[in-house]
């Protein structure tokens, strides 16, 4: 849609497309999507679990109005998008004799220099490491004269491990954009972009010991419910040229989204030992009141950059000749898309006295991101053909992968076809949406051994049913 333009949508991707209206129009496309995951760790697949849920796809409205001079007009539009979609449901597991989830947090532990009673009613360490270390989970023992670190599941030397990862949420965009046509030529557009993030992720993660050998670990258990929220700003520049009846050419450029976010985290860690047989668990807000940390740590606020984007587009109008549009008998469209995929980085926000925040931290985070991606591709092409007032339509997507690292298997392909039909100033369109998606999962990252990671496929489809009438 970054060149075709006369649609709602066109705010969001090329918002110079809005200048094509002549007449003002209103449009609400409500779906549903069904998504299925699989899952492969370590030598071991896992079906899938289904997640399904509601979206809103573009809806607004667009007002056309008549500009000073002969042959240009204008549009103004209002609308909100689902941007994207955070419902899914992960679950693997697999044997590992080569690393455990648990260090982790003796690695955090290690780097803090903290004794133990230190670390534990430290802010600055996570919850995870102070629960490990309050479960005995993570130790520290004298082996041969020297004091070392040790880990419960290191011990064992095989485990099986058991991750299931549930989120729910998405970024839902309110668009206000702006668009001109002069003397359908030139088409030029911006847009300011409100995306409001909501985000909810829970997770369950197990360790057992399934070595065999006498031991003192039995089992572990890693339970977190983690939250983030937020609203922020971006803009969106665009324009199309239409060398004649039957081309346009279109050009646009995505700001980065500055977004505020809010995280919360609360978390349990149950540990078993066999020797002595006990069990014990604690919980973060159960951890905080026993250390006398106030306020708790569990939340905190901090600003997201996301990426640029650059899309060139072209399209080709069937029966273009024609004077009236609605004599016209189709269109070919496509786009090409970079996003600065590697770019997206975090930073302190503003202290209260309009002083920049400790941004210490996020450097090295930053860092990490600029070495594990990379900048992506998309491609889209699609047409549509029509037959007096009905159309149909069919297209397809392919996304590459973001991932710096060789060998990891992570992009989107989608598949749609629909059906259209206008008359009389009302129009209705049903699309179907079929997609394959490929990614992988990181349960852990140490900084002594190679990641492990569990290799997901995800596939399904959404319907999307768009009403609109023109006013």
């Amino acid at each position: 849609m970054g060149s075709l333009g006369g649609d709602l949508s066109a705010g969001f991707i090329n918002p110079a497309g809005l200048g094509l209206y002549k007449s003002s129009e209103f449009v609400l496309t409500p779906g549903w999507s069904f998504m299925k995951d699989k899952a492969s760790y370590l030598g071991t697949s896992q079906s899938g679990i289904s997640a399904n849920n509601f979206n809103l796809g573009a809806s607004g409205a667009v007002f056309a109005f008549a500009g000073r001079d002969p042959g240009v007009t204008n549009a103004f539009a209002i609308a909100v998008n689902r941007t994207a979609n955070f419902n899914r449901q992960i679950s693997y597991q697999g044997q590992n004799n080569y690393s455990s989830f648990s260090e982790q947090y003796a690695e955090e532990f290690a780097a803090s220099n903290y004794s133990i009673d230190d670390a534990i009613g430290s802010p600055y360490v996570s919850y995870g490491t102070r629960m490990a270390l309050w479960t005995y989970l993570v130790d520290t023992a004298t082996i041969n004269g020297t004091t070392q670190i040790i880990t419960q599941p290191q011990l064992a030397g095989k485990v099986l491990q058991q991750n299931n990862l549930r989120s729910k949420g998405g970024i839902t965009e309110i668009d206000l954009s702006l668009a001109s046509s002069q003397h359908d030529k030139w088409y030029i557009g911006g847009s300011l972009g409100i995306p409001v993030l909501n985000y909810t992720r829970y997770q369950t993660y197990t360790e057992s010991d399934i070595s065999g050998t006498p031991n003192e670990f039995g089992s572990f258990t890693y339970s977190e419910t983690y939250s983030t929220k937020g609203w922020g700003l971006n803009g969106k520049l665009g324009v199309i040229y239409r060398p004649g009846n039957a081309f346009r050419i279109g050009l646009a450029i995505h700001t980065p989204s500055l977004i505020g976010l809010s995280d919360h985290i609360s978390a349990r860690m149950t540990t078993r030992l066999e020797n002595p047989d006990q069990t014990i668990s604690i919980s973060s807000d159960s951890l905080d009141r026993a250390t006398g940390i106030s306020p708790s740590p569990n939340s905190f606020k901090y600003d997201l950059y996301t990426p640029w984007h650059f899309l060139l587009s072209g399209s080709y109008i069937f029966g273009s000749g024609q004077k009236d549009a609605k004599q016209q008998k189709g269109f070919i469209t496509a786009d090409l898309e970079y996003i600065t995929t590697g770019s997206p980085h975090y930073g302190a926000p503003s202290n209260d006295d309009g002083s920049d925040g400790d941004n210490s931290y996020y450097n090295s985070v930053n860092q990490a991101i600029r070495d594990s991606y990379k900048g992506s591709f998309s491609a889209r092409l699609g047409g549509e053909l029509k037959l007096n007032t009905f159309m149909v339509r069919a297209g397809g997507a392919y996304y590459t992968s973001p991932y710096e690292g060789q060998g990891l298997k992570a992009d989107r392909a989608t598949l749609s076809a629909g059906l259209g039909y206008r008359n009389k100033g009302y129009f209705v369109d049903l699309t179907y949406v079929m997609a394959f998606n490929r990614d992988i999962d990181v349960p852990y990252r140490l900084s002594d051994k190679a990641n492990t990671y569990a290799a997901l496929k995800e596939t399904g489809g959404m319907v999307l049913l768009t009403t609109g009438i023109k006013f």
